[in-house]
């Protein structure tokens, strides 16, 4: 197949064109900086993949390198807890995905011959958090902020069922890998002042980034699968519960909470991210049969570090 890939250079998208480039699919990379793809995936290492420079909020000529593409993977969208949330910065996080993501369906549209399926990311912010409730594929959506902008990004991806594409969503859970937040979180903890952020008690829902990559090439190229999935392991832990486990892994304490006032000055509502939570569980993925490499965190984790 050939597959555009959006957010490829990211901590996700670096893995996916890996792994789609050695099953011998060509890959079409679209990222603002042309320079910066060049050197992500020089041809030397990568030959089947070329860069393609774009602006994901516009218009434009680079709307024709989906012409011919088999499928789409949009992933995608401005980081959501690197800095504050100014009403500046919520408006970039929501336009990233919801702009970002009308602009590939309006050159899906435009395509000839058409991709055949469009795999969108999304997050499971959309079912809003609670220490409570546990939420599959079929809950309803939350009220906050995170919920309404993944609910705008969804939408906007599901449009793209008007040209006849296959369209299937992924609500991504924390990814596990070397960088992300596991990567944020290591540090502390070599230094002997690692323990859980906020109460402990938030809900963190979890999925290894192989294991995320693999559901996204299953979603590519199995043409059963439609509509939205819980892109998170079957195993979801709280806080307290994960930090525990990292230190245990790690040889180190975990006995230093971050209080909830600390992360808040640093970051002020961005701070939900990770003080707050939802308990998500996979039903419609694991009904489709895919098979999860990683399903206890201890074992996801310890992969993880033997990387580094």
């Amino acid at each position: 197949m050939k597959i555009a890939v959006t957010g490829a250079t990211g901590f996700v998208g670096v893995r996916l064109v890996e792994r789609l480039q050695q099953e011998g699919h060509s890959v079409v990379v679209l990222t603002r900086s042309q320079a910066h793809g060049d050197r992500v995936f020089p041809k030397s290492a990568f030959p089947k993949v070329e860069v393609v420079e774009y602006s994901p909020l516009e218009s434009g000529d680079w709307q024709r390198a989906l012409s011919g593409c088999d499928g789409v993977a949009n992933l995608a969208g401005a980081g959501i807890a690197d800095e504050r949330w100014t009403p500046e910065r919520k408006q970039e996080i929501l336009d990233s995905r919801k702009v970002g993501t009308e602009k590939i369906v309006e050159a899906i549209a435009q395509a000839n011959p058409k991709p055949s399926v469009l795999v969108n990311s999304s997050a499971i912010g959309y079912y809003g958090t609670s220490e409570t409730a546990t939420f599959d594929e079929s809950s309803a959506p939350g009220d906050d902020f995170l919920a309404q902008v993944c609910q705008a990004w969804e939408a906007a991806a599901e449009s793209a069922k008007n040209s006849g594409t296959r369209v299937v969503i992924l609500r991504t859970g924390i990814v596990l890998g070397m960088g992300g937040a596991l990567g944020k979180m290591l540090t502390p903890f070599r230094l002997f002042a690692g323990g859980p952020l906020g109460t402990g008690r938030q809900w963190f829902s979890w999925i290894h980034r192989d294991d995320l990559v693999n559901l996204l090439i299953k979603a590519l190229t199995d043409s059963s699968l439609s509509g939205t999935y819980n892109a998170t392991a079957p195993h979801p832990v709280r806080m307290a519960e994960f930090c525990q486990t990292l230190g245990q892994v790690m040889g180190r304490p975990s006995w230093l909470p971050v209080p909830a006032f600390a992360l808040e000055a640093l970051l002020g509502d961005a701070a939900q991210v990770v003080l707050e939570g939802q308990q998500v569980l996979p039903k419609r993925t694991q009904e489709t049969g895919f098979t999860y490499q990683y399903t206890a965190v201890k074992e996801a984790i310890e992969a993880v570090l033997q990387e580094s």
